[in-house]
């Protein structure tokens, strides 16, 4: 995880990263997190780590924890549809 010295969230409250809840003020810190995201150098790196360490919480490479559940759901029925070729 080097690249996580290179994150635009490395001088962030972790807590912005974490909101409690899916509504309300909860939303507004995803927004604010993928704002920090959206001008991070290895926002790909990030994305990658989280979705291959099945991170489940939290913002992690501009996306939310649904974002990331679609994204994996995705890539299992791409693997699948592979695997019947």
């Amino acid at each position: 995880m080097e690249w996580l010295d290179s994150a635009a969230c490395a001088d962030e409250d972790p807590d912005l990263f974490f909101p409690v809840g899916t509504t309300g003020p909860a939303m507004d810190d995803v927004e604010a997190a993928k704002e920090v995201c959206r001008r991070c150098p290895v926002i790909m790196d990030c994305l990658r780590w989280a979705v291959t360490s099945g991170q489940t919480t939290g913002v992690w490479g501009g996306t939310s924890e649904g974002e990331r559940a679609a994204l994996l759901r995705a890539e299992r029925r791409r693997a699948r549809a592979e695997a019947t070729h």
